[in-house]
């Protein structure tokens, strides 16, 4: 019998990879409580990514890649979350950044072609670091303190980011800084460097191995070529999807795992496993409602994005609502898992109490629930106007 996780595979090309990302996500799983436990960073499991090419699925084939559909990705992200959601979520930024650029144009050809050859070669790395503890998240409008200060042919960069997804692991990074001179904000591509360093604060509920720390820049040097333009099409954030997916994937664990239970555990009070408990298929088929309700809408999203280009900036509403509402679902997803579990689902040796603080994480990561609110509201009142 087919298997739910499979239901979106639409060819053989797609089972091929998501066969790959399966057996990275089995391993993935096996480390995920040693990680999670340590709140350490998972070098091998990025080595692991980077032999297996899963770096470069989002780069442009011009530059060796395999430039992934929006709905390859979110296809492959969730199923390795499924493994290890603080994984899965941390290379989500670097693909998602690398399938933004890629359809936005909105850095320099030869300074993307040189970041896409460096990644399909090296296996380098990409995320933007723009959230600060003073002015929150960047999605919010916050003005950042990070400060770029005109040098002799560049600019010197002082400020500390926080949640640095990635920061123990990357040579090079984007971060947005205030130009006081001009009195405007840019982006700025930064190489590592003595006048960089990390402050390890990472110590969360949950995603506790994502390497979130702060990245502090003591008048880091950016040369002229180094500040990025910033302007390009608009892709309506398509890219984000890997946020709700990774959620989707580890409500996916959750699901199954509760399932296996059910099907397996018989208590001396009864003559056959919990599976067959009336209160037990109420629990499942709930948890089935929010999943397969959630997981359709974020599929239609990608889908619809990769086959209407026109149309996305159009689609930031419908991208919003997806994310919000395979978040709230996956959440839910998982608690109605440890209910069929029980007890056991609390303790630490049980992945459920992994999922249970990860899954919260989505929560926290854009678009805010808050702010999908108002932009639907905003595109109801706005039709016909």
């Amino acid at each position: 019998m087919k298997r739910f996780i499979d239901s979106p595979i639409r060819n053989d090309e797609e089972r091929t990879r998501a066969a790959l990302v399966e057996r990275l996500a089995a391993r993935f799983a096996e480390r995920a409580p040693r990680y999670d436990r340590e709140g350490a960073f998972p070098f091998d499991n990025f080595a692991d990514l980077r032999k297996d090419g899963y770096l470069q699925l989002t780069v442009p084939r011009a530059f060796g890649g395999e430039e992934i559909s929006l709905y390859e990705f979110v296809l492959l992200q969730e199923r390795l979350a499924y493994g290890d959601g603080s994984t899965a979520l941390s290379v989500g930024w670097h693909l998602g950044q690398i399938m933004h650029l890629r359809t936005t144009g909105k850095w320099p050809a030869d300074t993307f072609e040189a970041l896409c050859r460096s990644v399909v070669k090296d296996g380098t790395m990409i995320n933007t670091f723009a959230s600060e503890a003073s002015s929150g998240s960047p999605s919010r409008g916050g003005r950042p303190e990070t400060i770029a200060v005109a040098a002799d042919g560049g600019w010197r960069i002082t400020g500390r980011k926080t949640f640095s997804t990635l920061s123990p692991i990357l040579d090079r990074f984007v971060v947005s800084a205030y130009l006081p001179d001009e009195d405007c904000t840019a982006d700025f591509l930064i190489h590592r460097s003595d006048r960089v360093s990390i402050v390890e604060t990472w110590d969360t509920l949950g995603m506790r191995a994502t390497g979130s720390h702060d990245v502090v820049l003591d008048g880091t040097f950016a040369g002229a070529d180094s500040r990025l333009p910033g302007k390009g099409i608009d892709d309506g954030g398509g890219w984000l999807l890997h946020i709700p997916a990774c959620y989707m994937g580890i409500a996916l664990a959750a699901r199954d795992y509760a399932l296996a239970f059910a099907r397996s555990y018989k208590p001396n009070s009864l003559d056959k496993p919990i599976a067959a408990l009336p209160s037990v298929q109420q629990t499942i088929g709930e948890m089935e409602v929010e999943l397969r309700t959630a997981r359709t809408l974020l599929y239609a999203a990608a889908d619809r994005w990769d086959k209407e280009p026109a149309e996305r900036i159009a689609m930031k509403p419908e991208l919003g609502l997806a994310k919000y509402t395979v978040t709230n679902n996956a959440i839910r997803v998982v608690d109605l898992a440890m209910r069929i579990v029980g007890g056991t689902s609390l303790s630490r040796a049980n992945p459920l109490e992994r999922y249970y603080r990860d899954v919260r994480a989505g929560l926290h990561n854009p678009p805010m629930d808050s702010s999908v609110i108002q932009m639907l509201a905003a595109s109801a009142l706005g039709e016909g106007s």
